[in-house]
């Protein structure tokens, strides 16, 4: 019995250690132009958590030339930021986190 409860613990500590942390990528990649709740020189994550769904978030992360139309921009001035799947999928999840905030 300890030793699965051993391993469960193990397990989920390995899972953890695995997901990247959205706030530290907001931090290097981010922060210059978004701001968590107020206005900067991009929208806030807050207003864009209340607009945008996990996967468009990603789209426009991914290619916000192609994307800012889609958006109802007039323009988009986010440059792409080259970023892995994991670390857009944990920007994604933390701009999520402001919802409602």
């Amino acid at each position: 019995m300890k030793k699965n409860i051993l391993i469960a613990l193990s397990l989920v500590s390995f899972l953890s250690a695995n997901e990247l942390d959205g706030k530290k990528i907001f931090e290097t990649y981010c922060w210059g132009c978004h701001h968590q709740t107020a206005v900067a020189f991009g929208p806030p994550f807050n207003e864009i958590a209340q607009k945008r769904t996990y996967e468009e978030i990603q789209a426009y992360i991914l290619s916000p030339e192609s994307m800012y139309k889609a958006f109802g921009y007039k323009r988009t001035v986010m440059t792409k930021i080259d970023l892995t799947d994991k670390e857009r999928e944990a920007i994604a999840k933390y701009i999520l986190s402001y919802k409602g905030k």
